[in-house]
């Protein structure tokens, strides 16, 4: 059976902050359900039951919200035991979470070292950027405390990387952007477009995001990534290293580079499953998992007619010269949710442009990576000859 990699929102859209470009908070108000509770036992039993079952090779199981450690960290020590109880096919397997850091303390930093979960961590950037958008109930920011959670992070040496929105105001200053967090010692980085809600005009917030503003960060932050990566420090972007293995002749990871759409299997909280994280929602309601497998699930009408669509959506971007990086981006920045049909990316100009301005040096980080994996086997095999 193939690798499978199931998304699991076991608070559902609950969540202990208030952060004003919030997509789920969008996503769930589109429902007719908005809130589904806190994920049963038996629920995430039946998830990690199926999913070993489905997956002999694979499996990796993602937690985001809302905000998953409301659950509490009992509940997460027992989807290790449930894992270990189910994996009847003795899969390789591991656990991401992410999470926006409010909840962490000693032990919950003590559990995720103890038990290798993966950590996104949120953090938008130094403090007025952060405390911009990314603020609690009270509206108070949160940057100080998100910022001892690294610390504890460090401590325990919790596995860990961060997860940035790109907001029209931080694009602002993308090289201080990039400067804080390489000061901050956040060597693995992600970062994904604001989005507004579906049912607004786009560009309209104060949180916004506009084409021209992207363009400019990405160039902008390239630059300063790039030239630490070809001085040899190395800061994992996750876009820009997708980008790379694409020019290497690689098959991308990032779902928004592969050309068309694919089931991540995204799992509410009451059990009920849909194709992808933007689109939770119930016209893309696939089943629930207490009554079906998973690959009924998959091989599914209201699935397939996802996947299919995106496919679809693919020959508008026939003709561009930047299909072979670029392939239409993410589907949630192609829905014209009046139309219900998928058009060119909103950002397709971004791409554009900045794909034109960075292939060169992309070109040149792939030969750098080849040249130094070279080296490396080199190396071994120099190492292994002198040992024999």
């Amino acid at each position: 059976m193939p690798p499978i990699s199931v998304l699991i929102k076991p608070a559902s859209g609950k969540c202990n902050l208030n952060c004003k470009y919030c997509f789920y908070h969008d996503v769930a108000s589109n429902r007719a359900v908005a809130d589904f509770g806190f994920m049963s036992l038996e629920t995430i039993e039946e998830i990690i039951k199926k999913a070993l079952k489905f997956a002999s090779g694979y499996a990796t199981f993602s937690f985001q919200g809302g905000e998953p450690t409301l659950c509490g960290l009992d509940f997460f020590k027992s989807v290790v035991e449930l894992q270990n109880k189910h994996n009847v096919n003795n899969a390789a397997f591991n656990n991401c979470i992410q999470t926006n850091g409010m909840l962490i303390d000693e032990k919950w930093a003590e559990f995720l070292h103890d038990n290798h979960f993966l950590v996104g961590l949120s953090l938008d950037g130094f403090d007025e950027l952060h405390d911009a958008y990314r603020v609690d109930a009270k509206g108070k920011g949160t940057y100080a405390k998100v910022m001892e959670t690294a610390t504890l992070f460090d401590k325990h040496k919790v596995e860990y990387n961060i997860l940035f929105t790109v907001t029209g105001l931080s694009t602002q200053a993308p090289e201080k952007l990039y400067d804080f967090f390489k000061s901050k010692g956040c060597n693995f980085l992600q970062f994904m477009p604001c989005i507004d809600p579906e049912d607004d005009k786009r560009g309209v917030h104060d949180y916004s995001l506009k084409p021209e503003q992207y363009t400019v960060f990405l160039k902008q932050f390239f630059d300063k990534w790039c030239t630490d990566f070809m001085g040899g420090r190395e800061v994992s972007v996750r876009y820009y290293d997708n980008l790379v293995r694409m020019v290497m002749g690689m098959q991308p990871e990032m779902c928004s580079l592969t050309g068309s759409c694919q089931c991540q299997f995204v799992f509410e909280a009451d059990g009920s499953v849909y194709p992808c994280d933007f689109y939770v929602t119930d016209e893309w309601k696939l089943g629930n998992i207490h009554r079906q497998e998973l690959m009924e699930l998959y091989e599914s009408e209201t699935c397939q007619r996802f996947i299919n669509s995106s496919l679809a959506a693919a020959s508008l971007c026939c003709d561009c010269e930047s299909k072979y990086l670029c392939r239409g981006g993410c589907r949630r920045d192609r829905d014209n949710f009046s139309t219900k049909q998928l058009e060119r990316n909103y950002f397709c100009q971004s791409y554009k442009d900045f794909l034109k301005y960075a292939y060169p040096r992309l070109g040149k980080v792939a030969e750098y990576v080849k040249d130094y994996h070279q080296k490396q086997k080199t190396a071994g095999e120099n190492t292994a000859t002198t040992k024999g």
